[in-house]
Order: structure tokens, then sequence, then C-alpha cells
């Protein structure tokens, strides 16, 4: 649901052929800066869950906390931002995907997440893998829900 006022982003062709002029136009005409918004939020949000990994490192067919840390804080952000740019605040028509889908996106992880299940599974580590499988997926869905109902509750007084 669109209030009065608010953009309506159009989605980006993922066919675009950057050698057909027209299409460069069009990709320029509205979408280069969403995909440089996303671009930039992407590698810092990256950053910062290689940051973590650095800081706490798992060890090898262990348990992946940071990994698993990192995703459930990940999506515990989601849940807050969304309820904020959607409830609270008319954010500017690029920070939604600056922080949305750039920065959190790059920062929570699937791939990591992917590659450590793999890894355990290959390890020996089977168990441990669908654990982890589950849990994760689990802790995600449970940090966006608790974060999104308690940003609900915290600003309830606002809507009074």
């Amino acid at each position: 649901m669109t209030a009065p006022g608010d953009q309506i982003i159009e989605p980006i062709d993922p066919d675009v052929d950057l050698s057909v002029p027209a299409q460069r136009r069009e990709l320029a005409r509205g979408q280069a800066p969403v995909i440089a918004v996303v671009a930039v939020g992407g590698a810092l949000g990256a950053v910062a869950r290689y940051g973590a990994s650095l800081l706490w490192p798992a060890s090898a067919g262990g348990f992946p906390w940071t990994t698993l840390l990192v995703n459930a804080v990940g999506c515990a952000l989601i849940g807050v931002f969304m309820v904020v740019i959607t409830e609270i605040w008319a954010a500017h028509r690029l920070v939604r995907p600056f922080v949305g889908t750039g920065v959190l996106g790059g920062f929570t992880t699937f791939s990591t997440y992917a590659v450590d299940i793999q890894q355990l599974v290959a390890g020996g580590h089977a168990r441990t893998g669908l654990v982890y499988l589950a849990v994760t997926v689990l802790t995600a869905l449970a940090s966006v829900w608790v974060a999104a109902a308690a940003t609900r509750r915290s600003i309830s007084w606002r809507r009074t």
C-alpha cells in the first residue's frame, strides 16, 4: 500500500543489455542511483560481516556461531528498519535500497551460511550442519518478527 506522495520505484529489468543505447538510457533515467546505493551499501555490509568473521573466527568442524549471530543481528535490524521506514519516517527514496538491500543485505549472508553447511557435511559433521541449517532459519525469522514487534510496541505512544 502506498501513501499519498510516495514514489513508486519501478523494478530493474534484469535483462538490460548495456551495449544497446536505448537500454542504457532507460537504466540511467532512474535506476542508476538505486544501483549505486545498493552497491555501496552492500560493500559496507559485507566489510562489516567480514570484520565479524575476523574478530570471532569459527573453528574447523565447529558450530559457525559468528555467521549465525551476524544473520540474527542483521535480521533484527531489518525488522526495526522496515517498521521505521514504513510506519514512522518518510525516508528518501534511496534510503531503503541503501540500508535494507545494500548494507543489511550485504551484512547478512546466505552464501556463507550455505558454505558453512557444505563444509560441515563434507567434514563429517552432518548432524551439526543440519542443526545449523534449521537453527539459522528459525533464528532469522524470529529475529525479524521480535524486532519488528518490539519496535512497533516501543513506538505505539506516537500513534495515540
